[in-house]
């Protein structure tokens, strides 16, 4: 990445149940990409947490609701200079509708409407657009249900096709869901002037039941973001079908818990992959490497990458199918530190993650922490793909 000078500042307005992908992937991919971001939320200061809920689809007319990360805030609402950002972004789900009451916050983003700032608003996020009267006139789209109300307040209505829908009327960016991130948050890029260079890469993504949610996610939706082109395979799953994650959260007990997370799709399976037609393997961390590791085609495939040293890109607990691969021998990295011992044993020398902010690079092969340092590890992965982002 490339950044000349002080880096584009984001603001993120966040409240308690705001969707948990939807917070969290511009989050940190706008950080990794070289921005800084702002994460605040009324009544609450820097280093509290905002927590955040996944839907899942049901036979009946909606969704459900499940709790899922707490979300960690970096700055505090009450102290920061509105005047000072260069763009905005609001997830959706249930925060929005009880940050519209909110006059603080309703005056925060007319700002950002009034002074034509790009505005990145998703699912139900508009509601606190329409709350500040700033949408009559404007082409957008939103979760299908809001739409109703988004005409009463003026707005030219798209209902979204697929829950991937995006719109763009000048500065104003809107998607119905995260599913959709890619366009979505490509396109807030585009308003803020940015620019991608070496973005013509094929990354390969290893994936099994109970992987990190976020470690899959924000990788993968990271790296379409950029104009990558991004497969997931897993070795027992066919081409439509998904993947259970988990969501793994650190909650003041001696190890992290785990609640179910997002379902994850497959884009591909192992019969149809040509390996030797991408760039780099990414494997993300959870409970799946440990499953991976008794595929024989998922330790082939790793060794193939590995052999042919194109970049592998491991996170978490992802760092054990590594070890199980047998190719960790003479290299350096750092895991989550539980896994350190699959690491020593495999003959690797052990980083210590807090030496290395979370994050190394030894040669092709690319190892992290854990999803809180999902910032540095996907700005390392662009770094040794040679993808850049410029404004």
């Amino acid at each position: 990445m490339t950044n000349l000078g002080s880096p584009k500042k984001i603001l993120m307005l966040c409240g308690d149940y705001m969707e948990d992908l939807e917070a969290i992937v511009p989050f940190q991919a706008l950080q990794a990409f070289g921005l800084s971001v702002d994460a605040v939320c009324p009544d609450k200061k820097s280093g509290d947490i905002c927590r955040t809920v996944l839907y899942r689809i049901t036979p009946h007319q909606t969704y459900s609701e499940e709790r899922a990360h707490n979300f960690t805030l970096n700055a505090t609402f009450d102290e920061i200079d509105v005047s000072s950002y260069d763009g905005l972004v609001i997830p959706g789900a249930r925060a929005p509708e009880y940050l519209a009451t909110y006059e603080s916050v309703v005056k925060m983003a007319k700002h950002f409407a009034i002074f034509g700032k790009p505005i990145a608003s998703i699912c139900h996020g508009s509601l606190i657009l329409a709350a500040g009267g700033v949408l009559k006139g404007r082409t957008l789209t939103a979760f299908p249900t809001l739409g109703p109300v988004l005409v009463t307040a003026g707005a030219n209505w798209i209902q979204p096709e697929t829950m991937a829908s995006c719109y763009v009327d000048g500065n104003l960016i809107t998607g119905a869901a995260y599913y959709g991130h890619a366009e979505f948050i490509g396109n807030f890029i585009k308003a803020l002037k940015g620019t991608v260079t070496g973005f013509n890469k094929r990354i390969l993504v290893l994936c099994e039941d109970f992987m990190e949610e976020y470690e899959i996610y924000v990788p993968f939706q990271s790296l379409q973001i950029l104009g990558c082109h991004v497969d997931s395979v897993s070795p027992k799953i066919e081409k439509g079908d998904r993947c259970y994650t988990a969501i793994h959260e650190f909650e003041g007990d001696q190890n992290f818990s785990e609640k179910n997370g997002h379902e994850f799709e497959m884009t591909t399976t192992f019969k149809d992959i040509d390996a030797s037609s991408y760039d780099a393997l990414v494997i993300p961390g959870g409970r799946g490497p440990e499953y991976l590791a008794l595929h024989q085609d998922a330790i082939n495939l790793v060794k193939y990458f590995v052999d042919s040293r194109k970049v592998v890109a491991s996170i978490g607990y992802g760092q054990q199918i590594l070890a199980a691969a047998d190719v960790l021998k003479g290299k350096k990295c750092t895991a989550y530190p539980a896994a350190k011992l699959h690491v020593v044993l495999a003959g690797a020398t052990w980083i210590e993650p807090d030496s290395v902010d979370g994050c190394y690079a030894d040669g092709n092969l690319v190892t992290g922490v854990g999803w809180p340092k999902h910032p540095q590890f996907i700005a390392k992965l662009m770094e040794v793909l040679g993808v850049k982002l410029s404004f």
